[in-house]
């Protein structure tokens, strides 16, 4: 008996919203748009978080990565005069991490050069990466065809080479890949593995990786190519010096690497003259997105919510001129018996059906705008199930806060007033 009620209420409330369908409809233009608004923003806002924070989880939350880079006053010294700069981290600075640092688990150093890479008549520059086979441990990546460096490979110091798959694409082509040899510099080398990489910057650190990369062992990298490297920038050749580009470290937990990577920074000062390296904690910066995530949310859906009290303001504004226009319609209901609740009951119906129902179009066009942002643009869009439940709730909640005081204001009517009134 209860539901009959309510149903036949819910048609009664339908029935005259539906009699002025046209001013319904612009009522819930301004519950569309917000919930519309807070759907589409928070699913950009999610995207990006989450492709920012997928970067920096690639660095891993365990690692430490310590780069070589050239003092201000090397690069003004070397962009006038013509001689060797001599700067960055050292072998025996990657001995003295492994060897003092207890909570170290792995390491890998990392020699980095530009190199021309040729194999019959097809030339490419690659990134030549000297490193050690810990670097696939610590820097994860897909293996697509044959492997990666192994221990006995630097133990022979075999001419071997990992290349990446858009290094493959370029050079090998439609050659067999895995076996081929190619020339890099004056060398040769046997390609014994395809891995995938990635590029790009996670935060304000480098990954380790690019997409022109070729993987040798550390000790054939040192014997052929040397500490020494040349370049010529307008006209001036300038020649550095530097045993290591990068050193990868990682902790045996979580917990002890802000302070692992504190102490690796302390020992790496007593031995540099100058500040010429850079100590990155990828974990420090995941905790700083996911604080900028939150604080972000919460301004997106800040700026989504006012569009929802604008929306409110339309309803509440529409169902007090309904008041006055049903006047003599309550005016009638009371007489032949029926409570203030009752009044307020449907009153809060016909807001709470603008409210849900507008809620419900802005939802369709809220899914609808990541999609298309997605399509058109390749951004990553993310709609969660919090992105959805929650802008509906509002919605909901809306109609009924907003409904209240037209509501009450029309139970308060005088029956005999409200039949008066023409």
């Amino acid at each position: 008996m209860k539901h009959t009620r309510i149903l036949r209420n819910v048609a009664l409330g339908v029935e005259n919203l539906l009699l002025h369908k046209l001013r319904s409809f612009l009522t819930m233009l301004g519950v569309v748009f917000g919930v519309g608004s807070v759907v589409a923003m928070l699913s950009v806002g999610e995207g990006a978080s989450k492709e920012a924070l997928e970067q920096i989880r690639k660095l891993g939350s365990n690692n430490i990565i310590i780069s070589s880079v050239k003092p201000a006053e090397q690069e003004a010294s070397s962009s006038k005069h013509a001689h060797m700069s001599i700067y960055g981290l050292a072998y025996m600075d990657h001995a003295r991490i492994t060897e003092s640092f207890a909570d170290v688990r792995k390491s890998a150093p990392v020699k980095a050069m530009k190199k021309d890479a040729r194999l019959g008549e097809r030339t490419l520059e690659l990134r030549v990466v000297g490193t050690t086979p810990e670097w696939f441990e610590l820097v994860r990546r897909d293996v697509i065809a044959g492997r990666v460096l192994l221990k006995s490979d630097q133990q022979r110091n075999a001419g071997v080479a990992v290349v990446t798959e858009f290094g493959a694409r370029k050079l090998l082509a439609t050659e067999g890949t895995i076996g081929k040899v190619i020339r890099i510099g004056g060398d040769y080398f046997e390609v014994v593995g395809i891995v995938k990489s990635e590029s790009g910057q996670a935060g304000n650190i480098q990954l380790p990786d690019q997409e022109v990369d070729v993987y040798i062992p550390i000790e054939v990298a040192k014997a052929y190519f040397g500490d020494v490297f040349s370049k010529r920038t307008a006209g001036s050749r300038i020649r550095e010096k530097v045993e290591l580009h990068q050193i990868i470290v990682q902790t045996d937990a979580t917990e002890t690497v802000e302070a692992t990577a504190a102490g690796i920074e302390a020992m790496l000062a007593r031995f540099h003259a100058n500040k010429d390296y850079v100590v990155s904690v990828p974990l420090a910066l995941l905790r700083q997105a996911e604080a900028t995530k939150r604080t972000f949310n919460i301004v997106l859906g800040s700026i989504a919510g006012i569009s929802l009290l604008v929306g409110g303001i339309g309803i509440m504004n529409i169902m007090l001129a309904s008041v006055t226009e049903r006047t003599r319609e309550i005016g009638i209901r009371r007489a032949i018996g029926a409570k203030k609740r009752q009044i307020v009951y449907q009153f809060l119906i016909e807001t709470t059906v603008l409210s849900t129902t507008g809620g419900l179009i802005g939802l369709g066009i809220g899914v609808l705008i990541p999609f298309l942002i997605t399509y058109f643009t390749g951004m990553t869009t993310v709609i969660t199930p919090g992105g959805i439940v929650l802008p509906l709730i509002i919605s909901l909640a809306t109609g009924v806060v907003f409904g209240l005081y037209p509501a009450n204001r029309a139970a308060k009517v005088d029956p005999i007033v409200a039949l008066r009134h023409e």
